[in-house]
């Protein structure tokens, strides 16, 4: 019996051994995934440097000017001067010439850079500032090629009568100036027939009144004789100037106002015209 129940244990203890032997082990817990190695990021492209841009060109800058620092400059360089105007001749296209002048000298600023509604503003006594280039033509000094400004301030200026300085060296160091000529003599001149007038219309005597002609005219003192002028864009055929020349006789006297224009020697435009006293 006891061996029964001995052979009993040990084939329990078998069985018991048999079944330890054959069970499944324990999950194993799979390894973790591998995480790829980041994709590379491919270097960004290289930004060219941006085209470097030219700087724009500007005029110098020049400093205002006096009129003896002006007289002083060398032709054909920049200029500034601050001036008033004294008149000028009619706007055309954007461009406008001036008769200008301040307490010391005067200028001449020929086809000056001007919208129109700006003309009307450029009256009698107006101050400018002036940006140009000094220039001569035929004896003339002048401002070309200018831009301006209009500044606070007013200045007219008062004729000077420069009479006795007619055919002197120091005429010229008053161009361009608002001046007089007292006891002048008018002097015959030639038309294109040969004929003996007081005046011309135009230089040669081709032009007319209805062209608006300018008008060129002979005058004398001290035994000398020279030749003024009506430019017609200052002074029109509507002006009593022109009128006052037009009614000229060979041998009257008068007295003459204008601006101390040059053209191969001096060759006042003319804006007044009277009877001598």
């Amino acid at each position: 019996m006891k061996k029964i129940i001995a052979l009993i244990l040990v084939m329990t203890c078998v069985l018991a051994l048999a079944a330890c032997g054959s069970k499944a082990p324990a999950e194993t817990t799979a390894a973790p995934e591998t995480t790829a190695a980041p994709e590379t990021t491919a270097a960004p492209e290289t930004t060219a440097a941006p085209e470097t841009t030219a700087a724009p060109e500007t005029e110098p800058e020049v400093q205002v000017m006096t009129y003896a620092e002006y007289a002083a400059a060398d032709l054909d360089t920049l200029v500034c001067v601050e001036t008033y105007v004294q008149a000028h001749q009619s706007w055309w296209d954007g461009k406008i010439t001036c008769y200008t002048q301040d307490e010391d000298g005067a200028y001449f600023l020929y086809n000056m850079a001007c919208a129109e509604e700006d003309a009307e503003k450029l009256v009698p006594g107006t101050k400018i500032r002036v940006t140009g280039y000094k220039s001569e033509w035929a004896g003339e000094v002048e401002i070309t090629d200018a831009t301006f400004e209009i500044l606070e301030g007013s200045f007219v200026a008062e004729p000077l009568d420069v009479t006795e300085l007619l055919g002197t060296d120091d005429l010229i160091a008053h161009q361009n100036q608002k001046v007089s000529f007292k006891g002048m003599t008018v002097e015959a001149s030639k038309d294109a027939d040969g004929n003996e007038v007081a005046f011309l219309y135009s230089w040669d005597g081709s032009g007319s009144h209805d062209s608006n002609s300018d008008l060129y005219f002979n005058v004398s003192v001290n035994g000398q004789t020279y030749n003024f002028c009506v430019e017609s864009y200052l002074c029109g055929n509507d002006t009593d100037v022109y009128a006052a020349v037009e009614a000229l006789n060979v041998g009257d006297v008068i007295d003459l106002e204008g601006f101390l224009y040059w053209y191969e020697g001096v060759n006042p435009h003319i804006t007044a015209v009277t009877a001598a006293n």
